[in-house]
């Protein structure tokens, strides 16, 4: 019954499931019982040996994970038919220790802690992919700071801009998600709230020692590497919803990225190519097909993340002290939204890494229009000449007439000008697309700046 992403394009191959499989989730279940037991043991409510008993046998070769599942149907979660198995395997080598298992716990502290480990995992994987991504980004702008290329607004081309600077905006958007998915993977916090968010039963257990209820928390956090809640957060679901936030925040990024390169790699276009390797993007029926693969695959998990992350804030609307459906139907949503995640941030290295860019295809698509995407330019120039209105309907009429005769803009603007005895600055001089983008470079060095600071 192993899934190996045979129909999960998203994430497929990216060595990412294994994050948050049944496995992974069995052995975070083990760890948090493990730092709770020792927890208490350093506070003086369990022995010391009954601690150490526990780790010992808080093995996965321990746990029938068949029998696990088969628990879920039976009680609503898997942490029943698991704690059962596990007080099994200590009682087999320390009757005693097995008495202390899960001492003051519930169900829910265990799975939700086991959840935030896997979120830090896989948030921790995230930011170091988005990290290397971000540095390749970099390098992209730095070094086609100033390589002119259409700029497209709904579709046709506007004016010119640079290719460093649509590199800097995709680096600016996986900063963006960086500090997000840094932020989500800070606040995740253990759970520890007992039955019905009191701590009764572990304050039960520990009532004669000193605050050693409202130190548990943080002795256990402490172990997992989690943060301390400030309360018991059964029903208060930000953490899973943070988490949620910022997988929607990388995607979107990540998509971004991915949908300019799909168009500036379209056949017509050719700005752009991911590199050719052998069987790389091949079709199974077209031999010449070289297919944009990790942009699809970045798309892909842009389109199909979000409708699974909103059952996560669905979720926050949860009754009582503990919920019915609403907690259980986080679960599987959760695990799919990091495997998304990470496959879209494991594709998005290996975009960057393998994109090529042809400066001389961008300033052959600058010329499609014979000069016309600097219009807007020589508009600024001449309507001090002409006033501002009749210098816009000369440039609409000769960008029409160059369309449609094929003409050069410049050619036909001159002409004009000549027959209305109007003297203008070097016409030829106005229409080259790389004097006219702006503080495009500028505008990359700042992202530069910014990117040093962050990374």
């Amino acid at each position: 019954m192993t899934d190996y992403g045979i129909l999960a394009p998203a994430w497929a191959a990216t060595g990412v499931a294994d994050l948050v499989d049944d496995d992974a989730v069995l052995s975070a279940m083990l760890a948090t019982e493990v730092a709770l037991a020792e927890a208490q043991a350093e506070l003086g409510v369990i022995p010391a040996g009954a601690a150490v008993a526990i780790r010992a046998a808080a093995a996965p070769a321990h746990i029938d994970r068949a029998a696990v599942a088969a628990g879920v149907r039976d009680t609503a979660n898997p942490v029943v038919a698991f704690v059962e198995q596990l007080t099994a395997a200590i009682r087999s080598v320390d009757p005693e220790a097995a008495e202390y298992v899960h001492r003051g716990s519930t169900s829910q502290d265990i799975l939700d802690t086991a959840l935030a480990l896997l979120c830090a995992a896989t948030l921790d994987r995230i930011a170091d992919d988005l990290i290397t991504c971000a540095d390749r980004l970099a390098g992209l702008a730095e070094t086609h700071r100033d390589t002119p290329m259409a700029g497209r607004t709904l579709t046709q081309h506007a004016v010119p801009v640079t290719f460093g600077l649509k590199a800097a905006t995709w680096l600016h958007l996986v900063l963006d998600a960086l500090q997000r998915v840094r932020q989500a993977r800070t606040a995740l916090p253990v759970s520890m709230g007992g039955a019905a968010g009191t701590l009764a039963a572990y304050h039960q257990y520990g009532q004669e020692l000193a605050d050693a209820t409202l130190r548990l928390p943080a002795l256990v956090a402490e172990r997992l590497g989690l943060a301390e809640p400030v309360l018991p957060w059964h029903q208060i679901r930000t953490p899973l919803a943070d988490v949620a936030a910022s997988l929607m925040v990388t995607t979107g990024a990540l998509g971004k990225l991915a949908a300019d390169v799909l168009v500036l790699s379209r056949t017509e276009i050719g700005e752009v190519t991911e590199e050719s390797a052998p069987g790389r993007g091949a079709s199974s029926a077209m031999p010449q097909k070289h297919n944009p693969v990790f942009a699809t695959l970045v798309a892909t998990a842009a389109r199909q993340l979000p409708p699974i992350a909103t059952v996560l804030f669905t979720s926050m609307t949860a009754e009582d002290e503990r919920s019915s459906g609403g907690w259980h139907a986080e679960w599987q949503p959760l695990r799919e939204c990091l495997r998304i995640a990470a496959g879209a941030a494991a594709n998005a290295v290996r975009l960057t890494e393998t994109l090529q860019v042809r400066p001389e295809q961008m300033a052959a698509n600058l010329q499609l229009t014979r000069g016309a995407i600097v219009s807007e330019r020589v508009n600024a120039v001449l309507a001090p000449l002409l006033g501002k209105g009749n210098a816009k309907h000369l440039l609409a009429e000769v960008t029409s007439t160059a369309e449609r005769t094929g003409a050069d803009v410049a050619d036909l603007l001159e002409a004009a000008l000549r027959d209305r005895g109007v003297t203008a600055p070097d016409v030829k001089d106005l229409f080259d697309p790389a004097g006219y983008t702006g503080i495009s470079g500028p505008l990359v060095d700042r992202a530069l700046t910014h990117f040093k600071e962050i990374s």
